[in-house]
This record gives C-alpha cells, structure tokens and sequence, in this order.
C-alpha cells in the first residue's frame, strides 16, 4: 500500500506540474461567449487558479445551478464536507437540485428541450441517444469549442492516456459535448451479492453459471417457502445492466450504447436489435421462471429503495441480488441471522459467456445546456466547473474527502479516520453518506489504486479473479457518428420504442404475457414501430 500510495501522490503532484507547465504558454482567453481561439486542443493559455476561476476572499461567489442524479442508497445532503469544502475553495455557491435517479433522464430531457428552465450545469450525462439529437440541433455546448478554459480536465486526459477515447466520443461535427468522468482502469465494483453463509451450510460451491444460481434459489425456497430468494434493487434496470451481457444483450433504460432497444454484438462489431432478438427472448425466459416459481421478488417491476432492499436481505427474505459491494457492510450490520455473511461473486456465465456491465474509462459526465452560454460570465462558469471537479485538490476532495477530518498522511500511508473505519458500513460507504465522497454523479477522477484504499483485502481479489477472466468486463459500444437530422429522426424511434419495450418487458417477466405465445406479437409491435429502421441508422453512421 505504501508503494500505491507513492504513486498516487506522485500522479497528483505530475497534473498540478502539468497543468502549471500547460497554462505557462500565456495567450489568455479571449471574451465571454466565444472560444478562446479556432481551434480545440487540449492544452491551456490560461492557468485555472487565475483571477477568471479563483477569486479572492472578499469578492462575492459565482452562482451555479446544477442538476444531480439522487440516489436512494446515497441520498443528497447539502452540507456534505464535499460540496461545502469545493465551494469554499472555488468561491462559488452552488444551486443543486438533486432528483431522483429513477426520473432523472426524464427531468434532464425536459429541460433540455425547454432551453429557458434549464440548469446552469447537469451531471451524468453524455451524449448518445437523445442527447446526440439535442447536441447536434443545439440544445447543449459544444465544451470542446472552449478547451482552452478547462485545463485541469485537459491535463487529467493527457495524464491517464485518455486522448483517443475522448476524441470517440466526438460527435459527427467532430466536437465534445460533455466533459466525462476519466477512470485509470475500469474495476468491478458490482456483482452478484449472495449469502455465503447459506451455501457454506449447504454445500454449494461458489456460483459460475446462472443455472448454478437457480439451484441455489431453489434449495433457499424450499427450505424458506415464504422468501423471495432473488432481490432487485431499485428496479429492473439494475438487473438488466448486470446481467444481460451474459446472454449477449443490453437493452432497457440502462443500455450500455444507450439505445434502448439495440445491442452490439463484438465479434462482428455493429449493432442488431436486441430487443427482439432470440437472446432476448432467452433471457426473458429465464427470469420469468424465476418469477413464477417464487424465486424473484414480486415487487420487481417497482423502484424498491435502498432501506427496503437492505431490510429484504437483512431478515432473510432474500438471499441474493445484483448490487454493489459497498453495500454488504450495512446489510450485514442490520441483520440479526447468526453467521450471516454477504459476498460478492465474479460475473455468472450464461449463454454469451461470463459478462458483467460494459464499462469505460470514460462515462457519463458533466454537460452545459446552451442557456448556459448566454450568461455573460460563461468564461468564468466554465473555469470554475474545470476546477470544481477536476483541479488536483478538488479531485482528491470527492474521493478521499479532507485531510485531517477524513484521512490523515502516516508518511505515504492513506490512514481513514476511526469512525470511517469502524463503521458497518464499511470505509467506502460510509464515506458516500456522510461526506459525499465517492459518487458517480460528483467525482469525475477515478483513480483504481486510490479507491482501492477504501475497501478490504477481499474486493481487491475479487478484482484480481475478475481481470482474470477473459472480456469479463466489456467496453462500452462505440456511439454512432449521427449528423443533426439523423439524430432527430434515431430520436424520434427512439421513445415510443423505449416505452413499447418497458411494457412488454414487464409483462413477460411478470407471466402477464406468455414468452412462447405472445412473442411474435411483442416483435411486430417492435418492428411496426421503427427497430429495424433505427438500427440501420446505427450500423450506417459508426465511425469506420
């Protein structure tokens, strides 16, 4: 750990030196609402502690609202030691209105189509799916026309070798529309949560295919006729994005192209629907078993929040769901079943193979809606943003909170305050709910080696099993190269194609329809609506 700690501080020591050495070259940015020069690079002429992005103490905050995905298992306190420190040290005063994660791409695309009632700044986002549309047609900045005032992202790109992936990103006008969250390496920080105790008792080995799973629930039920061995969290999408890739699809609110209703198959490299396919009809098949047996939670199709996902696990009403292992430590903690014991399992095999959800060292991140870019102090908007999140010290503060109230140095050592450590819920956890440290909305820096100082000895060699394992850990499909018109017409398929879905989804998970019966109905519905047409549109604009 010394010699990880060594190289982290080391690597934030090399991006302030970067960023130093990039906004050394002089040439300042020119206006409020124009891009510094005609070209987008990714260095700087500007420093971004300078008087435009730090101001002094006396000199009134820069306002800023911003929207932020909410999550249940993490709710939004205001007074986290995370946003009041970065606010201090950037003087800005920050407008957050935290919405729920279930409406949150609805809130976000209403807003963006209402220019007027959009907020200054929206995270987690990117832009496929819709987004492309609106980008494309106006409705969000291109941040790329304005490189030259985001330096610390700058510098963090050039740092983890992240320049290629960026530029595919790129739209078909060849510009950025978002500054997405930078990872050093993906890592698998979510699985198949299953009582280890229960299978110890009973002689089960670790689970590796989906049938294995099925074995197990079954034993459970019968042994527990009144549970529901299988769990969801929040709602079907989690579900879906865990384990579709197993049966070879992505498809639902959670897709990894954010299509919806297409998937990519990898050998051939382009995209088919995945919605109708016989692969979604398997995978289908074998959920609504589980259903109809009694093996999967009845309130599935409903957002189950955090307290009563942990509450189903905890008294023994479930015994296993896809979640994250941050949470094992709380759900062990609220349970009074002697020798209970939560772990976390590599990603299961199903008929594609041994896939967990798709993942990529450049996710969804930070947007500026146009309405943005008429404030007359846009320049200094966008530099405060850069540094907020992606500045050396502001980078740390979203993932290892404050020095000296989070953490303290012992010579290179990251040591977490007792009461972080001591808590049931674990250090990661803990320093989600109650400093704010640690989310996907907020920390766009993703250092594996630092984040791994906040978990155990165990989740380090799941992580070594997994990277093991061959494609476990898929990447994210490249995004279709769309110009403005056809992404306003792959829009238009889009929604009443997502919407289409979801009904038809829940139906045949929850028997209201018959898989073998109804399926040829569900897939004319399908291809009545446009999937063919839509998928076309995908496969003719990859970029080559």
């Amino acid at each position: 750990m010394k010699k990880k700690a060594q190289r982290l501080l080391a690597g934030f020591i090399a991006i302030a030196s970067a960023v130093t050495m990039l906004t050394a070259c002089g040439g300042g940015a020119k206006g409020n609402n124009s891009p510094a020069s005609g070209k987008t690079s990714t260095g700087s002429t500007q420093n971004a502690t300078s008087k435009t992005s730090s101001a002094a103490a006396d000199d009134k905050p820069i306002e800023i609202s911003m929207y932020m995905p909410d999550n249940a298992t993490l709710p939004y306190k205001q007074d986290w030691l995370t946003f009041e420190t970065v606010q201090k040290n950037t003087n800005v005063k920050l407008s957050v209105e935290a919405i729920p994660i279930a409406d949150y791409q609805t809130k976000v695309s209403l807003a963006l189509n209402t220019a007027d009632n959009a907020p200054d700044v929206i995270l987690y986002q990117s832009s496929v799916g819709e987004n492309a549309s609106l980008s494309l047609n106006g409705a969000i900045v291109p941040i790329s026309d304005y490189s030259d005032w985001t330096p610390n992202y700058n510098a963090w790109v050039e740092k983890l070798g992240l320049k290629e992936d960026v530029e595919r990103l790129k739209l078909k006008d060849g510009k950025l529309y978002y500054m997405p969250a930078l990872y050093d390496k993906p890592f698998y920080d979510g699985g198949l949560l299953l009582r280890e105790d229960f299978l110890k008792k009973k002689g089960f080995d670790a689970p590796k295919t989906f049938d294995d799973l099925y074995k197990i629930l079954k034993a459970y039920k019968e042994e527990n006729p009144k549970s529901y061995p299988l769990t969801i969290l929040a709602g079907p999408r989690v579900l879906y994005r865990f384990t579709m890739p197993s049966f070879g699809i992505s498809v639902g609110k959670n897709s990894s192209s954010g299509s919806y209703t297409l998937s990519y198959d990898y050998d051939k490299q382009e995209y088919f629907t995945g919605a109708i396919d016989d692969k979604c009809k398997e995978y289908f098949a074998f959920f609504s078993k589980l259903y109809k047996e009694g093996l999967l939670d009845p309130e599935m199709a409903d957002p189950i929040d955090g307290d009563k996902w942990a509450k189903c696990l905890a008294d023994g009403t479930s015994i296993a769901s896809w979640a994250y292992y941050d949470q094992i430590g709380g759900v062990e903690a609220a349970s009074n079943i002697d020798g209970f014991k939560l772990q976390m399992y590599a990603p299961l095999e199903g008929p594609s193979g041994a896939h967990t959800q798709p993942r990529s060292r450049t996710i969804g991140g930070i947007m500026f809606p146009a309405n943005a870019a008429k404030r007359a102090d846009f320049e200094q908007l966008v530099r405060k943003v850069d540094e907020m999140f992606y500045s050396e010290e502001n980078a740390k503060i979203w993932c290892l909170g404050v020095e000296g109230i989070t953490y303290k140095m012992d010579g290179d050592k990251i040591v977490y305050d007792d009461k972080i450590v001591n808590a049931p819920n674990g250090i990661f956890k803990q320093m989600q709910v109650d400093y704010g440290c640690g989310a996907n909305g907020t920390q766009q820096v993703w250092v594996l080696d630092y984040e791994l100082t906040k978990y155990d000895d165990n989740f380090k060699k799941i992580n070594e099993d997994v990277a093991a394992m061959k494609d476990s850990i898929q990447s994210i499909p490249p995004a279709p190269a769309f110009d403005d018109m056809t992404a306003e017409d792959a829009a238009s398929l889009s929604t009443p194609l997502a919407d289409k879905f979801e009904v038809w989804a829940d139906a045949f998970l929850t028997g209201k329809k018959s898989i073998d019966k109804d399926w040829d109905a569900y897939v004319k519905e399908m291809k009545d609506l446009g999937i063919e047409e839509y998928c076309k549109m995908y496969n003719d604009n990859l970029k080559k």
